[in-house]
C-alpha cells in the first residue's frame, strides 16, 4: 500500500471513529435532554398522545381531557369551571405550554413520571397511566371569593390557620384555559396577552402591592415582641401632628376626629392611626420591623405553594421619615394577598405559622400515594402572648372599628382594613385592601383571609377596606365556617 492510500484510510477510519463516538454519546447522554426539550415536537405527541390525568377539588376533577379531531395530538386539555379554578390549575396548552399545578406536575399528569412506572412498565418502556394532583380548595369557599369580586380586579386567599391549607385563591379578572388549550387558539391566547388587565398573571401570588394599612399588624407586632410597649392597651407616644423625622412632612389620619393622640394599639388599629404606626415604626428602627416582617414572610424568594409566590418586600437602606412610611406600609413595602393571608393566619393559630399549601396530595391512577403534603408544618413567628392580644384587637377593628362590614353572626372575627395610596401622590385609584380571621368555637372551624381590590370602578374618594374589600372577605369566611 503506498503512502498517500494508507493516510486516506488512516483518515477516514478516524472519521468513522468521530461519528461512531457522537452517536454513542447522542443516544447515551444526550438522549434525555433532546427528549425532554421543549422544542421537540415528538415530546408534545407523547404528552398528549392519551388522557391527561386530573386536578382535583373536593374529590371531582376540574379538568378533562377531550379528543381532537385530526392532526398529531390525540387529546387535549379542558376544564370545569376554567375561570373559576384559573389561578389553582394554570393552564395547559398544545401550544403555549403549561404554568402552575398543570406546569409542576405535567410529568404526572401525562404519564411520563418516573415515580408511575411499575417494573413491567420500565422492561416493555410502555406508557404509565397518568396521575393526579388532590387540592387543599374549598370549592364553596372559591365561588364565594369569584361571586364577591365579580368584575373588580383584585385577588383573594383563605388559609386554614391550622393546618396551611389554601380553602380559596382567586384573580380577577380570569379567564378560562380551555380558550387556549389547543393548537388553533392563537387569537384568544393575543386578545389575553393585550388586556391591560393582564388576566394571566395570578395576581394572589404573583402581584406584591404596597398593602397600606394591613402592615400595622406586623408593625404592632413587632412593637410588642420588642418591648417598645407591654400591652395593646398601654398608651403609645404619637403626638398629632407626627412630622416625619428629619422632613417638615406631616403624616395625616384618615380621620381628623379619630381618637389618634397617643393612642394605645388597639385604638390605633381601630381607628387606623397613621400618626401612631408611623412613630413606632421610627422608633423600632428598621432593623426591627424587617426582621419581624421576615418572620411573618416577607424577603423570602423561595415561598412554594407548590407554585412560587413573588417575594413581598420590607426594604433596607431607608432613613427614619421613610422608615415611618414603612410602617403604615406605604414607601416600598409590597406584598401579595397570600403573605398578608399568613399574617392574618399566623396571629389566629396563636403566634405560629402553618406553611400553606394548595396541594395535598399527588397520587397515581390508582389513588397510591406518590407525594404527601402533611398538614402543620409550624413555625414560631410571635409569642401566644402577642397573638391573642392582637387578635383581641382585631376583634375591636370589627365590631366597633373599621372593619364592621366582615361581621357574621355567631362566630369571632378578627381584622384589618388598609387603604394604599397608588401612583406619584397618589395620582391612581388607592388599592383597597382587608385581612382578618373568623372562628367558630361551636365546631372549631377557622379561616383567615387577605382580600384585596385593585380597581372597582369606584372613585377614589369612595375606597375602603370596609366598603369594599371587607364584604369580600366576610363571603369567603362564611363560607370556610360552613365546611
Amino acid at each position: 500500500m503506498n503512502k498517500t492510500i494508507r493516510r486516506a484510510s488512516v483518515f477516514s477510519l478516524l472519521l468513522v471513529l468521530a461519528l461512531l463516538g457522537r452517536a454513542t454519546w447522542v443516544q447515551a447522554y444526550q438522549a434525555r435532554a433532546l427528549a425532554d426539550d421543549d422544542h421537540n415536537r415528538r415530546k408534545t405527541i407523547a404528552q398528549y398522545a392519551q388522557p391527561l390525568g386530573d386536578i382535583i377539588v373536593a374529590g371531582s376533577p376540574v379538568t378533562g381531557s377531550k379528543r381532537t379531531e385530526g392532526g398529531d395530538l390525540a387529546y387535549k386539555r379542558t376544564y370545569k369551571g376554567g375561570d373559576l379554578y384559573s389561578a389553582v390549575t394554570g393552564y395547559g396548552s398544545q401550544a403555549y405550554g403549561s404554568t402552575q399545578l398543570e406546569g409542576i406536575y405535567s410529568e404526572v399528569l401525562d404519564g411520563t413520571d418516573t415515580r408511575l412506572k411499575n417494573p413491567l412498565d420500565a422492561l416493555t418502556g410502555k406508557r404509565s397511566a397518568p396521575g393526579n394532583v388532590l387540592t387543599t380548595i374549598d370549592p364553596a369557599v372559591q365561588k364565594a371569593a369569584s361571586e364577591a369580586l365579580g368584575d373588580d380586579k383584585g385577588a383573594a386567599v383563605a388559609i386554614d390557620p391550622k393546618s396551611g391549607q389554601i380553602l380559596g385563591m382567586v384573580s380577577s379578572p380570569s379567564y378560562d384555559p380551555s380558550t387556549i388549550s389547543g393548537t388553533t387558539d392563537g387569537d384568544a391566547w393575543q386578545k389575553l396577552l393585550a388586556d391591560p388587565d393582564k388576566p394571566l398573571v395570578n395576581r394572589a401570588l404573583r402581584q406584591p402591592l404596597a398593602p397600606g394599612s394591613t402592615f400595622k399588624l406586623v408593625v404592632a407586632a413587632a412593637a410588642l415582641e420588642n418591648g417598645l410597649y407591654g400591652s395593646v392597651d398601654e398608651p403609645t407616644k404619637s403626638p398629632v401632628p407626627y412630622t416625619l423625622p428629619g422632613t417638615s412632612t406631616v403624616l395625616k389620619n384618615e380621620s381628623a376626629t379619630a381618637p389618634c393622640e397617643n393612642a394605645t394599639l388597639r385604638v390605633a388599629l381601630q381607628y387606623s392611626c397613621n400618626n401612631v404606626f408611623g412613630k413606632v415604626a421610627a422608633d423600632l428602627g428598621q432593623d426591627k420591623v424587617r426582621a419581624m416582617a421576615e418572620k411573618f414572610g416577607f424577603n423570602t424568594g423561595k415561598l412554594d405553594v407548590p407554585v412560587r409566590a413573588s417575594k413581598s418586600v420590607y426594604p433596607s437602606g431607608m432613613d427614619k421619615a421613610q422608615t415611618a412610611l414603612s410602617g403604615i406600609g406605604q414607601f416600598e413595602v409590597t406584598a401579595t394577598p397570600l403573605q398578608i393571608a399568613m399574617v392574618s393566619a399566623a396571629l389566629a393559630n396563636g403566634g405560629e405559622l402553618a406553611a400553606p399549601h394548595m396541594v395535598s396530595k399527588v397520587t397515581d391512577a390508582d389513588g397510591g400515594t406518590l407525594e404527601d403534603f402533611e398538614d402543620g408544618d409550624m413555625k414560631r413567628i410571635v409569642s401566644s402572648s402577642t397573638a391573642s392580644q392582637l387578635r383581641s384587637a382585631m376583634v375591636t377593628v370589627v365590631e366597633e372599628g373599621t372593619g364592621t362590614n366582615a361581621r357574621i353572626d355567631g362566630a369571632e372575627v378578627g381584622g384589618k382594613t388598609g387603604t394604599a395610596e397608588n401612583g406619584v401622590d397618589n395620582s391612581n385609584t388607592p388599592y383597597a385592601w382587608f385581612t382578618s380571621y373568623a372562628k367558630d368555637d361551636s365546631d372549631g372551624q377557622e379561616v383567615a383571609v387577605a382580600v384585596i381590590v385593585e380597581d372597582s370602578g369606584s372613585a377614589a374618594s369612595e375606597v375602603s377596606g370596609n366598603g369594599l374589600a371587607a364584604p369580600i372577605a366576610q363571603k369567603m369566611m362564611k363560607a370556610a365556617l360552613q365546611r
